[in-house]
């Protein structure tokens, strides 16, 4: 049977050190009412580029049509075998930049010579997926490309075939959202643009819709299916 004291503790809102229960409740926000805003980019998708690549491709039904699936953001460091806490500040910047909390990413199998063991801590990893995925894109486009130091433009030869394009980003300083005092080391990462499609020509037509800079000077691989 509860204890006088148990019995007193609950009707009061307190447990055990005294401390009240109602602390752990979480309170909304005064926003927690208002609709939440669609990502302007899945807007524009939706309402003119989705027309526009069906007309291109001749496409009749609109399930046919592409469009973004995920945006993959890997970091891989080497420096994590000898010092394991330098994941710790990627994956806080990692977080900063996507808004997502990322995923640590472990070595499968062992390699001596590098003095990697498998299961050990290596890389950092976040996929992004509905409204942080175009929010991600449209901050990407419009704001951390033209901070890239001599842009020229993206190569249109990084297509793999299926429709997805991957691309590598030197330091990430490009991104407004990390504070240049507060960094310890500067790494790049690979970002992975998965789409909906498996053929590259639908893919560039969509992406360069999107807003991405692709360099028109380019012809990409043309794969046959």
């Amino acid at each position: 049977m509860a204890t006088k004291e148990a019995k007193a503790g609950a009707k009061s809102g307190k447990g055990k050190g005294g401390e009240k229960g109602s602390s752990m409740v979480p309170t909304s926000h005064k926003g927690a009412s208002l609709p939440v805003l669609v990502p302007r980019l899945r807007d524009y998708y939706v309402n003119t580029v989705r027309e526009r690549l069906a007309t291109q491709f001749g496409l009749t039904n609109r399930h046919q049509v592409p469009q973004l699936s995920k945006i993959v953001l890997n970091v891989g460091m080497g420096e994590a075998i000898k010092t394991p806490k330098v994941l710790d500040t990627v994956v806080d910047e990692l977080a900063v930049i996507s808004g997502q909390k990322p995923v640590r990413k472990k070595a499968k199998k062992s390699i001596a010579n590098f003095g990697l063991r498998e299961g050990q801590e290596i890389g950092v990893c976040v996929t992004l997926r509905g409204a942080r995925m175009w929010e991600f894109l449209d901050r990407f486009v419009s704001t951390a490309l033209p901070r890239v130091r001599d842009f020229r433009g993206l190569s249109t030869r990084s297509f793999d075939g299926r429709g997805n394009y991957s691309m590598g980003v030197k330091e990430q300083m490009i991104f407004p959202e990390i504070n240049y005092d507060q960094v310890e080391q500067i790494h790049g990462m690979d970002i992975t643009f998965v789409t909906t499609t498996d053929k590259d020509d639908q893919a560039l037509a969509l992406l360069r819709e999107l807003g991405m800079p692709f360099r028109g000077d380019e012809k990409p691989i043309v794969v046959k299916h």
